[in-house]
């Protein structure tokens, strides 16, 4: 076996600065030899038992976060898929990228960046990706000593898909139907996507731990799993967990926010275009609990494929030298405000969670509290293995929470939505509050919203308006302005139209949301 430098020893030997600055890894720290298992889930939000949920069953990734450091508090840059994914894996901010939508490659905007799995390459490590990682359509061959050609199962089961065939038969040429949105076959996990990719990761894991003890080859092994994502497909035995009486409607459920914006909600059209759904209007309470059971057994059916790599990891004997991190792209609206999706700079949107077990780490079971978001995640791989700090990143690492998990960092998180129109929302999560400002096209200010979330934590009474926090008002603003510059950034008034994304999208490749 390669000599593993611990966790506990990089850190000690290390400088710690400021919590506002960037943390110096030690000039001596060499790459230690940890391999990198780096799972990502689709609309994932800290809905785990590890986060305190009381309903949902997630015991495989509780077992991850005793093995390693919760972060309670991690935000995505933006609460959609490819930007969010753009900007963990290239370690820049969507205003940096330019990707706010499913039909940009960040390489138009930073042709010569090196993204997270790249950097690792580039540095001796074989890279490999199954499942989604980069959005579909949207991969970045540069970035993968091994190119990802395995075909996964179907998201739906057999009958599932002849119904669909017949619905789309029955229905008007052009009409778009996604699917049914939720369904519980009487399936072995395999025989769907996910159960599929869990497969042929515990097939690969095998080869790579072979590799590891031939040639000393470090590995990077990225796993992305579609689950939660709509639609709600997951086996017989994942929906029979849940009882009836464990699905209940939020307490907030269909009541909108007290003086919230013209762009502050998403018209959840990802989800109307699911058989069944309605095109306007609200769910039934009925649908509306078959949508949240259905995410909850989704959510175990995601568990269960963790749990299985986990597994492996032990079986091929990689659990001392491999680092894991779990996290989900951004969260989900389970009908909070009466919303479902994502697409908005509300906290349930924003927030995800993210779990870093590193092997020799003192803090292994221990939750951090501490502000952090998920361009951060790209310099605190690196520097976990010994790697440069990667020039260029906008996070920071966080290896000195993950040494010290109560220590003072960050004062704030943000995340901005792109709204037609070229309208940005630009969103800063403090301690306390959460101040969005959505800016037009030239930079000019449309409207604010701020939530104190001591007193309001689902975000119902937007209080920017009250003239006893006009002061706070400007004290997040000039927060937004030091960290994004939303002052200097002009946007084209076609950005976020229909018509900007087909024009893109006649030169890409297609994409799912």
């Amino acid at each position: 076996m390669p000599r593993i430098r611990t966790l506990t020893a990089l850190s000690a030997a290390a400088t710690f600065l400021p919590a506002v600055q960037p943390h110096a890894s030690p000039a001596t720290a060499g790459p230690q030899n940890l391999n990198v298992l780096f799972i990502v889930s689709d609309d994932l939000k800290p809905v785990l038992g590890c986060y305190g949920d009381p309903v949902v069953r997630t015991p495989n990734i509780d077992r991850l976060a005793e093995r390693g450091l919760v972060f309670q508090r991690a935000y995505a840059q933006q609460a959609v898929c490819s930007p969010s994914r753009t900007s963990l894996l290239t370690g820049r901010r969507p205003d940096t990228t330019k990707v706010y939508d499913l039909v940009t490659h960040f390489r138009e905007a930073i042709p010569d960046v090196v993204t997270l799995p790249q950097y690792f390459k580039q540095h001796g490590y074989t890279t490999q990706s199954l499942g989604k990682i980069f959005h579909p359509g949207y991969d970045d061959p540069q970035s993968w000593t091994i190119q990802n050609t395995f075909k996964a199962a179907a998201r739906y089961s057999p009958p599932a898909r002849e119904i669909l065939a017949k619905r789309l038969a029955e229905n008007k040429p052009g009409a778009k139907i996604a699917g049914l949105p939720w369904e519980s076959p009487d399936v072995p996990d395999n025989s769907l996507t996910d159960g599929s990719v869990a497969t042929e990761a515990v097939k690969t894991l095998g080869s790579l731990a072979q590799a590891r003890r031939q040639n000393d080859q470090p590995f990077f092994l990225a796993v992305g799993f579609l689950v939660p994502h709509l639609p709600f497909s997951a086996p017989k035995k994942y929906w029979d967990i849940y009882c009836p009486e464990d699905v209940r409607l939020p307490e907030n459920y269909r009541r909108p926010t007290a003086g919230e914006t013209p762009y502050s909600r998403t018209t959840w059209s990802e989800l109307r275009k699911y058989a069944g759904i309605p095109a306007t209007g609200p769910l039934t309470d009925e649908q509306a609990r078959s949508m949240i059971h259905g995410y909850y057994a989704c959510v175990s059916y995601l568990d269960a494929q963790i749990g299985r790599l986990l597994d492996a990891l032990e079986q091929q004997g990689l659990a001392e030298n491999t680092i894991v991190v779990l996290w989900g792209d951004h969260g989900w609206h389970l009908g909070d405000h009466g919303q479902w999706t994502k697409h908005t700079n509300f906290e349930q949107a924003t927030h995800a969670p993210l779990i870093i077990s590193a092997p020799g780490a003192k803090t292994a079971g221990q939750k951090t509290r501490a502000l952090v978001e998920f361009v951060d995640v790209y310099p605190t791989l690196a520097e976990l293995c010994g790697l440069p700090a990667p020039a260029g990143a906008e996070g920071k690492s966080l290896v000195p929470l993950i040494e010290s998990p109560a220590r003072k960092w960050a004062p704030a998180a943000f995340s901005q939505y792109l709204r037609s129109g070229g309208i940005m929302g630009y969103s800063i999560r403090t301690d306390r509050h959460r101040y969005t400002e959505w800016l037009g096209p030239n930079a000019e200010t449309l409207a604010r919203e701020l939530y104190d979330h001591e007193t309001d934590a689902t975000e119902d009474y937007n209080i920017a308006g009250r003239a006893e926090h006009a002061a706070l008002v400007q004290q997040l603003h000039a927060q937004l302005e030091a960290v994004l510059h939303i002052s200097t950034i002009k946007r084209d008034p076609t950005l976020g139209t229909s018509k900007a994304k087909k024009k893109k999208a006649a030169r890409s490749l297609p994409a799912i949301d």
